[in-house]
């Protein structure tokens, strides 16, 4: 068998960014760190970082008052920030920079007096945290059935924001449904969605047609992972989304000569290389990896943890 790598796959630059943050405040002001939700959603990324002193707690009255708490890349509502002051907590916020934007576009819609929908999954803590940050009326569509059953106030007066995760032609028939069902709706088309998840699930659409079975590395409860999966399959491809090398099935590559491999946005490189060890012990001769856009997106840390830095590098320096 041949194994084509996607181009790109893995980390972006929300997740590289959210857990040096996490990494960064493990260093400055040592465990324990305390961090609301998973950082990511990878397991083998948040065990990592909890044999180093992270915490990983899902209600703030796990933290003790006053402890070093990051908000994970997800976003949280403004109750959980509310909450958080309260309790004195210090709060480094890691929520992706493009999961803020669609947070500042909710309310500026909201502040207008929108009714605010939501194409998403709820339950997902991005959704929920978007969900949070608004104070007027929120709706979550998933599907275009689920626009056909809903019910607002004011048809007229409605705005919709999109999770920054979704499949981008799920999503585009949602929104359709949307302008259909409300046509004076107002929204940002599909400019939600990441720039990261646009260039995995583009390159999977590129390997689709030179593979015969797609296997993503990726959380089972990571929303990006999940889509690539069903990019595969809306392309006739027997797709499996993995979380590791030990859930590959030997009988998957049965009259197999040609197997496609990315990796969702918060799987690191090595889950895929270990993946590719396996592969080789059942019959991969050769790997490639395909052309692809090659990011060079990043994004800024928190000032605090950047001033931080530079002042201990300074003093290392200066000894």
């Amino acid at each position: 068998m041949e194994a084509l790598l996607a181009q790109p796959r893995g980390f972006c630059a929300g997740v590289v960014r959210a857990i040096e943050i996490v990494e960064l405040a493990l260093e400055m002001y040592g465990p324990p760190v305390y961090v609301f939700h998973e950082i990511v959603h990878n397991r083998y990324v948040v065990d990592d970082l909890q044999t180093r002193g992270a915490v990983f707690v899902e209600s703030l009255d796990l933290v003790p008052l006053g402890a070093v708490t990051i908000f994970s890349a997800h976003g949280v509502s403004t109750a959980i920030v509310d909450r958080a002051e309260q309790m004195k907590l210090h709060i480094i916020d890691a929520t992706c920079p493009l999961v803020t934007k669609v947070h500042l576009q909710a309310q500026r819609y909201s502040n207008r007096g929108y009714e605010i929908i939501i194409v998403g999954h709820r339950g997902h803590e991005e959704v929920e945290g978007t969900m949070g940050s608004v104070k007027g009326k929120v709706y979550v569509v998933s599907t275009t059935e689920d626009v056909g059953k809903l019910v607002v106030d004011t048809p007229d007066q409605v705005a919709y924001v999109t999770q920054t995760t979704l499949s981008i032609d799920d999503t585009r028939h949602v929104i359709d449904a949307l302008k259909q069902r409300f046509p004076a709706i107002q929204g940002p088309e599909l400019d939600d969605i990441c720039y990261a998840t646009q260039n995995r699930q583009n390159a999977v659409r590129q390997l689709v047609d030179e593979v015969d079975l797609l296997l993503v590395v990726g959380a089972r409860n990571s929303s990006n992972s999940n889509r690539l999966r069903e990019v595969g399959e809306q392309h006739g491809l027997p797709a499996y989304l993995i979380q590791d090398e030990t859930e590959i099935e030997p009988q998957w590559f049965k009259n197999m000569t040609k197997v496609g491999i990315t990796a969702g946005a918060s799987a690191p490189e090595i889950l895929v290389q270990r993946v590719m060890d396996k592969l080789r012990s059942l019959g991969v001769a050769t790997a490639r990896e395909l052309d692809g856009v090659h990011e060079t997106t990043t994004f800024r840390l928190p000032a605090e943890l950047v001033t931080k830095e530079v002042k201990r590098v300074a003093e290392q320096f200066r000894k």
